[in-house]
């Protein structure tokens, strides 16, 4: 079976969930596809032959989504080889062979069940979210809490950002939404202390889940670095494990520049996850993988949209199918 029929069947379930999550794909990533799609089908009928202007040509179309330098490098040898393998001499069939070997560059040889949040089965979870100003931490912070509590978890939040004017208060905006405890100080509190206490009163209160926020002013690099650390230092020791998840967020509108804040972040703490909001308003989805090829990151939750239900899951299949969409319904047909 084609890898287009595999994906298409792979998505055409009954289930809710199973149609669910390929839609949001598809609707969320309309901007990056338009783009994306609109290219590789010109560059198609530009070659009838696979040679090495193809090539070329393709790469550029690559680098201009943002896969990233290197992934491209990658994937066009991947390419190359698989060309050569299969004995592919028409251009039309280099759609499928793209949209295989862009998942393999997600996949890679990791683990399955990378992309799932790493919870303890028993006792506290303290997820800590990392992120400069402006990225959609406190929102995110927000819809997970939303989610996870409609998966049956009872969730707390720390107001850790004590210093961005309105952290605290956007945070209890989204507490409310979701029904969720929200531990605070006052402004310019301390804020290894807030999740400490934080800690303390989601033991008390039986909590599954702990989400905390934490500032994001980059141009203090040192001292905002020293600060996650100290608060990392705190979850460590006062939960066996802590945190289970440390999740950079980023903005994918900003490109490249949200690859060299995730190498910065990186750099000072150990980051366990990626969650890149607004992917629904970039035409450079590409991002996601040259994060994944780059930093050997698993991206976890990608934003979609607005709503509180388009924070999604990451599956690298799914954005693959939300890529090629429009030409997996015309291959398919």
């Amino acid at each position: 079976m084609s890898f287009f029929k595999k994906l298409k069947e792979k998505f055409s379930g009954d289930t809710d969930k199973q149609e669910a999550q390929p839609e949001k794909y598809k609707e969320g990533l309309s901007k990056t596809r338009g783009s994306f799609s609109s290219k590789i089908n010109d560059l198609m009928a530009r070659y009838r032959k696979v040679d090495e202007d193809f090539f070329e040509d393709l790469e550029e179309i690559l680098i201009s989504a943002d896969v990233g330098v290197t992934a491209v490098m990658d994937l066009i040898d991947e390419l190359k080889m698989e060309v050569k393998r299969r004995n592919i001499k028409d251009s039309a069939e280099m759609k499928e062979v793209i949209s295989e070997k862009l998942v393999d560059i997600y996949d890679g040889e990791s683990e399955d069940g990378k992309e799932q949040l790493q919870l303890n089965a028993d006792g506290l979870s303290v997820i800590l979210f990392v992120g400069v100003n402006g990225v959609g931490k406190t929102t995110t912070i927000g819809k997970m809490a939303h989610q996870l509590k409609q998966e049956g978890k009872k969730v707390m939040m720390a107001a850790g950002d004590t210093f961005r004017a309105g952290a605290i208060e956007q945070l209890e905006i989204w507490g409310e939404r979701a029904g969720v405890d929200v531990i605070k100080h006052n402004a310019g509190s301390d804020p290894a202390a807030v999740i400490y206490d934080g800690i303390q009163a989601a033991r008390s209160r039986g909590a599954d889940v702990l989400l905390c926020d934490t500032a994001g002013r980059l141009q203090n690099k040192v001292n905002l670095m020293n600060e996650l650390a100290k608060v990392k230092k705190v979850i460590s020791r006062e939960v066996p494990g802590g945190p289970q998840e440390v999740l950079l967020v980023l903005d994918a509108t900003t490109g490249q520049n949200a690859m060299s804040q995730a190498k910065t972040f990186s750099e000072a703490t150990d980051v366990s996850g990626i969650v890149l909001t607004k992917l629904d308003g970039t035409a450079k989805g590409g991002i996601v993988l040259a994060i994944r090829n780059e930093l050997q990151i698993p991206v976890k939750y990608v934003g979609l949209g607005e709503k509180v239900t388009d924070l999604q899951s990451f599956d690298a299949h799914a954005f693959v199918y939300g890529l090629f969409a429009d030409m997996l319904e015309e291959e398919t047909t």
